[in-house]
């Protein structure tokens, strides 16, 4: 019997046909039409189900192929370093032990020596007899980083200040070197010196960017501390910056401006070595430590060290430019004592008690017309105040540079243009 040869059937009374069905006779014929139905509706259930699956793999495939091609020359681009810095690669202490590995050899300890009166005694037969002799001793000690292949150390004035010393250089590698002193900077407390030798095989170190630094960033400071303990690692943070400091030894005496402030210990005999971030870049050289408290050392920013550097390369010695005027910053107290107009910049004044004259003689600042009681409110365009005072502005320029200054003459704005001269020392 075949499927369309069915015969007809009642369903049993007590399974009464649904309402959407009554009118339809269930002949063989008709059961087989709704067999098909159910089939075709299965069909569409399936193709609806996997249809959208089947196209959403093709379009995935499609556009993961698409972005490929047009993303693969990026993927090799290198990742900007503005990026690359904020991505922590390793620890800060395999960072510290990295940076100690690299730059160990070109931290120096710079060891000075000098002949000194000094007593001795001789027993001729029973008899003493003192006698005072000449012998060259160790008198003092500190840290400095190689900064040039053929053997420039940077260093602290204070530690090579004495004139008719020696200076020995000793690497971490034990290698002995004498030197000698190329320049020292007359305001700021940095020395360059010139290893003796006939070998260009030194290792200089990497100047970092000392305008980039921030309080809380980690710094490590490394030294010959205590004159006893070469390449001395220590490691702290950027405690402050822009200090100001009065610092004192060896008889010396002086007032350390836009410093840096830093919780690593910095010990006797640290002065001169450098102070560095974790990319083993130097920030700063390490100048002085306070005695009444517990991790609090100073450093001269790197940048302020970047122009004697270049001086001393480019002509051997460290100079200053010159204006030629004396002069007192304006704050809004001064403003008030004497009336002015304004509250900021810089009053030409004399010195009563010092005799010294508000205007040097034959200097720039005379050459260009400057008087006493002119205030001089800007330096080519830069304001002058209490935190940018003239004589950091003019740090920033050399002998022969022609300038243009602002000034405030019997309530008056004009504007003058000098030479900066040179300042002897």
């Amino acid at each position: 019997m075949s499927l369309y040869d069915l015969p007809e059937f009642k369903l049993p009374a007590k399974n009464p046909l649904p309402k959407n069905l009554k009118k339809i006779k269930l002949s063989g014929k008709k059961i087989i039409k709704r067999s098909f139905q159910k089939n075709s509706c299965s069909r569409l259930i399936i193709l609806n189900i996997f249809l959208p699956i089947l196209f959403g793999f093709c379009a995935g495939a499609i556009g993961t192929g698409y972005f490929f091609l047009e993303t693969r020359g990026c993927l090799n681009d290198p990742i900007p370093k503005e990026i690359e810095n904020r991505i922590p690669q390793i620890s800060q202490e395999e960072a510290v032990i990295k940076v100690a590995e690299e730059v160990s050899s070109s931290v120096v300890s710079i060891v000075i020596s000098k002949d000194v009166a000094v007593e001795k005694y001789y027993d001729l037969f029973n008899d003493s007899k003192k006698a005072v002799e000449m012998e060259k001793r160790e008198i003092g000690s500190g840290s400095g980083f190689i900064i040039s292949q053929d053997g420039m150390v940077l260093t602290n004035k204070h530690v090579v200040s004495d004139e008719g010393a020696d200076y020995a250089i000793f690497t971490n590698e034990g290698r002995e070197f004498s030197a000698e002193v190329l320049a020292r900077d007359p305001f700021k407390d940095l020395a360059v010196l010139k290893i003796i030798s006939d070998k260009t095989d030194f290792k200089p170190m990497k100047l970092g960017d000392s305008d980039d630094l921030r309080p809380g960033q980690s710094v490590i400071a490394i030294g010959n501390a205590l004159g006893e303990f070469s390449n001395t690692i220590s490691v702290g943070i950027v405690s402050g910056l822009g200090r100001s400091v009065t610092a004192s030894g060896g008889g010396i005496t002086e007032n350390l401006e836009n410093l840096i402030q830093t919780d690593a210990a910095i010990n006797r005999g640290n002065s001169g070595g450098p102070l560095l971030n974790l990319q083993g870049e130097v920030i700063g050289v390490n100048v002085a430590m306070s005695q009444s408290a517990q991790n609090i050392g100073f450093s001269i920013p790197i940048n302020d060290a970047k122009k004697d550097i270049e001086m001393v390369k480019e002509k051997g010695e460290i100079v200053y430019p010159f204006l030629g005027v004396r002069y007192v910053i304006i704050t809004s107290v001064i403003q008030e004592e004497e009336g002015l107009l304004v509250d900021y910049g810089a009053l030409i004044v004399a010195g009563d008690d010092t005799g010294e004259l508000a205007v040097t003689p034959g200097s720039a600042a005379e050459d260009a017309g400057l008087e006493e009681g002119d205030i001089i409110l800007e330096f080519n365009n830069e304001k002058i105040t209490s935190d940018n005072s003239l004589a950091k502005i003019i740090q920033k320029y050399d002998p022969g540079d022609e300038i243009v200054l602002k000034i405030l003459r019997n309530k008056n704005e004009e504007t003058v243009t000098a030479v900066l001269g040179q300042r002897d020392f």
